[in-house]
């Protein structure tokens, strides 16, 4: 089974990940898991301004921050694990991601970093549960 786990560094990004790995019947080794993260785009004028080599070096930086102790725990616990990240909304990246990607299963934390993004943004969980056709489990 290929298994999306979408993570953005949220307390609720490590409570899921605590539950994958203390869940050994349901995520086994054989399984593949890649942790996705989608970067919110820099806003036009800002890209434009740095240039894109620039941009894509900040969205990288900040996906590794997010990535790179994700991927570490999960193969730490012996868990096939891979990093991927993507710029864009994020729902709907998280959404697009894992139906070209012929993921089986989204797995998200129920709430992502602080209220005000969920005010101004909107839930990301809503998001992807509603521009998806693969199944979400969401990680309270």
């Amino acid at each position: 089974m290929k298994i999306l786990l979408a993570v953005d560094g949220s307390e609720y990004t490590r409570k899921m990940i605590d539950y994958v790995v203390n869940q050994p019947a349901l995520f086994d080794p054989a399984h593949d898991y890649t942790a996705f993260t989608a970067q919110m785009p820099l806003p036009n004028h800002a890209a434009s301004v740095v240039g894109s080599n620039t941009t894509h070096d900040y969205y990288e930086d900040e996906s590794r921050k997010v990535l790179d102790p994700v991927v570490s725990k999960l193969q730490s616990a012996g868990l096939r694990a891979t990093g991927a990240w993507k710029a864009g909304h994020v729902g709907e990246t998280i959404a697009e991601y894992a139906e070209q990607g012929g993921y089986d299963l989204i797995l998200m934390g129920s709430h992502g970093h602080g209220a005000l993004g969920r005010l101004v943004m909107g839930s990301v969980a809503s998001r992807v549960l509603s521009h998806c056709k693969v199944p979400v489990l969401l990680v309270r």
